[in-house]
């Protein structure tokens, strides 16, 4: 356990690529979609051996955190940090960073999201300790996790790395060369048959003070916002202070706002599994499947279908006869039904359902 480290759990964000199991008040991380507790709960047990509950901080929609309190009884209210709005994790990390510096001016933070499925935890642990002593060695480091890929995976975002410059852990730390988006099938074939690109995890390490000085360097506007609201976090004007200037704060990616224009990012190659659970197709790659190929969960019974995911809350038989590659889904007097290769759509139909008169299935 190190005194110094902090761990902050991105916990926003709608969720609406796990409707109609996903609310606007019980979003993705607070479902129980892989073993038998929430996301968030998973994501708080891995990184516990690693900090003490009092440096652990969730940063979350005030829609959902009251939600957020109930399923983290160990963590006290002012540990939650609610925002007013989504203004993205650039404005997500300046805040939870703000707020830490205030009490430990060398913290070190560990920020991730609350929603990914990391296996086994002992080697995130492991991730993250190799993170800190970088950091160690070289304080203005900001060290981000890679993923090496297994597969010429679409749906994730690359990076690319360059020289190594050390093996703490036994875990390959490299200089960052670039960020890339999502790219095609064939993009991703190059990628992964360099060699030289990792999945971008979207979990980082450093100083509070240091990601607060990239802040400044490279997002001014977002620099000086958090400046106006600093004075009044862990005070009871904090709700006050964020509803007045949070709104205001630029929408920025974390990865946009400093990670592509810093020169002191450092990628760790990771050693565990990893998906960031996209949407309902991803449960299928977690394993527990039957021996079609589907994911079942809840009271299901399914004859002649296979590769579907088939999920019913407790007291309500989902029944699927003779179908393959469809995702079923009843839950809170709702139910989807859909070919998985729809759902990319899936977040434009549930922003249709309050036009069609359908508002209280949110």
């Amino acid at each position: 356990m190190n005194a110094r480290l902090h761990a902050v759990v991105m916990a926003g964000g709608s969720g609406t690529r796990f409707w109609p199991k996903s609310r606007r008040d019980r979003p993705k991380q607070l479902l129980r979609l892989y073993g038998a507790t929430t996301m968030l709960q998973q994501t708080l047990d891995r990184v516990a051996p690693l900090t003490a509950p009092e440096r652990t901080w969730i940063v979350t929609g005030i829609d959902q955190a009251e939600a957020t309190r109930a399923q983290t009884p160990d963590l006290a209210p002012s540990q939650i940090l609610a925002e007013p709005c989504p203004r993205d994790t650039a404005a997500c990390v300046g805040l939870a960073a703000r707020r830490i510096v205030q009490l430990d001016p060398e913290a070190l933070m560990l920020v991730m999201p609350a929603d990914h499925v990391i296996e086994p935890a002992e080697e995130f642990r492991r991730a993250a300790r190799a993170a800190v002593a970088l950091i160690a060695e070289d304080p203005r480091r900001l060290v981000t996790f890679g993923v090496p890929p297994t597969r010429p995976e679409t749906g994730y975002g690359y990076m690319e790395t360059g020289e190594e410059i050390g093996r703490p852990e036994g875990l390959a730390a490299r200089r960052a060369l670039t960020f890339r988006e999502k790219p095609d099938r064939a993009t991703a074939e190059t990628f992964l048959a360099s060699g030289r690109f990792v999945w971008n995890a979207g979990i980082f390490v450093w100083k509070a003070a240091t990601i607060l000085e990239e802040i400044a360097r490279h997002q001014p506007d977002l620099a000086a916002g958090l400046d106006r609201l600093a004075s009044d976090l862990g005070t009871d004007r904090q709700s006050h202070t964020l509803a007045e200037i949070f709104p205001t704060l630029p929408k920025l990616p974390i990865d946009k706002a400093v990670m592509e224009r810093s020169q002191q990012v450092v990628v760790l190659e990771t050693p565990y599994r990893w998906s960031d659970v996209g949407d309902w197709r991803a449960l299928a790659g977690l394993g527990g499947l039957d021996d079609q190929g589907n994911v079942l969960q809840g009271p299901t019974h399914v004859v002649n279908t296979r590769d579907s995911v088939i999920i019913a809350d407790e007291g309500n038989l989902v029944a699927v006869l003779g179908l393959s590659e469809v995702v079923v889904v009843q839950s809170g007097g709702a139910t989807l039904v859909a070919r998985k290769d729809a759902l990319d759509n899936l977040k434009a139909l549930v922003e249709e359902l309050p036009k069609a008169g359908f508002p209280h299935v949110l």
